[in-house]
């Protein structure tokens, strides 16, 4: 038996987080007249929430989902990674890990308690929106 934690501390998504993060982002694209998909998920990659707008391309509600889950397993944003390297990733995880822009972690000092993606506008409208809503609740500043 290994010495070790027996129980994580990393901070966890609420649903009032949840709620708050939609409801900021939903504010944001309003503002810049984009309608959004939006959608949260937990450190784990599991949807806690999700919001197509009125107007938003209902085929981004996937995108977005990959985009979260893609920012909650790698705890970086979306959109930096090599094409070549994006392409061999996506094609061995059946497309479940995107090189789209528009995913955010939610780290909270450091750790990671879950991630946002957004889709439906430019890759600088997505991210807008999900720093947006990284804001509602205090997270970590991207870097």
């Amino acid at each position: 038996m290994t010495a070790g934690p027996l129980f994580d501390t990393r901070p966890v998504l609420t649903h009032d987080a949840v709620l708050a993060m939609l409801q900021n982002g939903a504010a944001r694209a309003t503002e810049i007249g984009q309608p959004q998909c939006l959608v949260v998920v937990d450190a784990s990659g599991e949807v806690m929430g999700s919001l197509r707008m009125s107007g938003a391309k209902y085929l981004s509600l996937q995108s977005a989902t990959a985009k979260a889950r893609t920012a909650a397993s790698t705890g970086a944003a979306t959109g930096g990674m090599p094409d070549d390297f994006a392409a061999k990733l996506a094609a061995a995880t059946g497309n479940a890990v995107t090189n789209l822009p528009g995913g955010l972690p939610v780290k909270m000092d450091g750790q990671i308690a879950g991630a946002v993606g957004v889709g439906s506008g430019t890759g600088d409208q997505d991210v807008a929106v999900g720093e947006a809503m990284l804001a509602s609740v205090g997270a970590d500043a991207l870097t």
